[in-house]
């Protein structure tokens, strides 16, 4: 039997290859980071065929660092067959149009965070609002989401509608686009179809007056399968982006596929309904389980797929969705200079002892869940001359954990459930200063588990079952274990004072785009 299940986990910074052993341990990994390219202020940007070089590049790297690829050369052999199987994870909703017959993009993709197709967005809500499809998809109207931004690239790219109708082009959200390049099979998975605003929640496919409505032809579509079946086997043809080659693990299934989200919510097995998990990563994200029937929210909260395994009934989330939270912090890096690496913001920000009266609003992009206010800008609010670098670094720590604070509110009001704990992953989970203060400002324990990576993991938990390297969902929880519990410590004056001021703040940068 095969030792291992891989995991592409493709993110809005950087690529990774991680390999997993039966008991979910990282046995290899291997990331680079892509170029971000910001053309106009609110536009991002990545080049798809440099994301598909990483990817390509991490998969050599992790089955190199194992001991899976011995041979460096033009020809990678036919690696392995201590890989059962490959998932695939992915930032959602960035959006890929390319050309069916050349395998080329034909313009770049266009990243989640982008605000450009505010004026389509806008336009569509003038009839029905901004809820308008949020009955069939769950979703508002937002540029968040993929099917704005295709109506912007087939009216803006010269010849696009034309062969859009003639056939000849292929939408995909990233996970789409990787796995075209691997198997050749142009597939999605419900989770990520989710994100479109063109799915119906309810039979699980494109919703035709939807498509009608934003004049995306049926044709551009990828098939919607489950989260975990076998979508393809990796084959080295010419269909791919960078036209031919030899892939590493021909003929391994490619056999898991979930928006990172979702697939940090199977990795931290979150299979009850009730259960939540937090992620922070590029922004942070909150999904809670909510069992097999869709929840409307009425709290400004996403509604989504869960998952999907195999012939099992959907499994649905409700979700809050932030824009900003670790990208914060790169921006105190890159653009402000104030720290030379991320990780020195925690020793920046226990420089000082409290915030120093200042609040920090990162809606660079505007604000998400539970607001959804995309003409909302940043701004710091509470400047004295007491202030320093250490209460900005602060600050931008706290922004995240009073984010996350109006979701479990809007959450716990659309569910009626009461959190007792909350499940957290991402790269800032090893920051201490921010967990404490997340557990202080929640006021219930925050918890992460032995195993951080929990985005590559859900995947590759996906991937693993639909193959049988797993038999089923009760083996995944018997290897989830935890690392770190942080409890509140915060009396509750001090809590309610300090949120109040959060929330007033947050109050001041709305309207700020005409």
């Amino acid at each position: 039997m095969s030792k291992y299940i891989g995991a592409i986990d493709q993110g809005t910074t950087s690529t990774r290859f991680i390999i997993f052993d039966h008991g979910g341990n990282i046995i290899a990994v291997d990331q680079k980071e892509h170029r971000q390219i910001y053309p106009k202020p609110g536009w991002v940007e990545h080049d798809p065929l440099e994301i598909w070089a990483r990817t390509q590049e991490v998969m050599e790297g992790a089955l190199r660092k194992v001991g899976l690829l011995s041979v460096v050369s033009d020809q990678l052999p036919v690696s392995s067959d201590q890989i059962a199987a490959i998932g695939v994870t992915n930032q959602r909703e960035t959006t890929v149009v390319w050309d069916r017959n050349t395998g080329k993009p034909i313009y770049n993709a266009i990243v989640w965070q982008d605000t450009r197709t505010d004026s389509i967005c806008a336009k569509l809500a003038k009839q029905g609002g901004q809820d308008r499809f949020r009955k069939k998809t769950g979703l508002p109207l937002a540029t968040y989401f993929s099917g704005p931004k295709i109506k912007w690239i087939l009216e803006n790219v010269p010849g696009a509608k034309e062969k859009a109708k003639k056939g000849a082009l292929l939408f995909g959200n990233i996970d789409t686009w990787i796995i075209w390049n691997l198997t050749g099979e142009h597939v999605t998975d419900v989770s990520n179809a989710s994100r479109t605003l063109l799915m119906n929640l309810k039979t699980l496919d494109w919703d035709d007056e939807i498509l009608e409505i934003l004049k995306i032809p049926l044709s551009m579509l990828p098939r919607i399968k489950s989260s975990s079946e076998i979508y393809g086997e990796i084959k080295a043809g010419e269909f791919n982006a960078r036209g031919g080659g030899n892939l590493p693990l021909q003929g391994i299934p490619v056999a898991g596929d979930l928006g990172d989200q979702q697939a940090a919510l199977f990795g931290q097995t979150c299979f009850k309904a009730g259960e939540a998990k937090n992620t922070y990563g590029t922004g942070c994200f909150m999904l809670m389980n909510t069992g097999e029937k869709p929840v409307q929210s009425k709290a400004g909260l996403l509604t989504t797929l869960g998952y999907k395994i195999g012939n099992q009934k959907p499994v649905y989330a409700l979700e809050g969705s932030i824009a900003i939270t670790g990208a914060l912090i790169q921006w105190l890096r890159d653009n402000l200079g104030i720290i030379g690496r991320s990780a020195e913001v925690e020793t920046l920000a226990n420089s000082v002892e409290d915030n120093g009266g200042i609040y920090f609003v990162p809606a660079f992009s505007g604000l998400y869940a539970p607001y959804w206010k995309s003409d909302a800008r940043g701004a710091i609010l509470g400047m004295t001359r007491y202030v320093t670098k250490g209460h900005i670094a602060r600050a931008a720590l706290e922004a995240t954990a009073y984010q996350t604070r109006e979701v479990l509110d809007a959450m716990e009001k659309d569910s009626g459930v009461k959190l007792r704990a909350l499940k957290v992953d991402g790269g800032m989970v090893f920051n201490e200063m921010l967990m404490q203060f997340q557990s202080d400002i929640l006021n219930v324990p925050v918890v992460r588990p032995k195993v951080a990576e929990t985005t590559a993991l859900g995947a590759a938990y996906a991937a693993g079952l639909a193959v049988g390297f797993w038999k089923g969902t009760e083996e995944l929880k018997k290897n989830w274990g935890r690392d770190r519990e942080w409890s509140p410590k915060m009396d509750s004056k001090r809590r309610a004072s300090l949120y109040a001021g959060w929330k007033k703040a947050v109050t001041k940068t709305f309207g700020w785009v005409e």
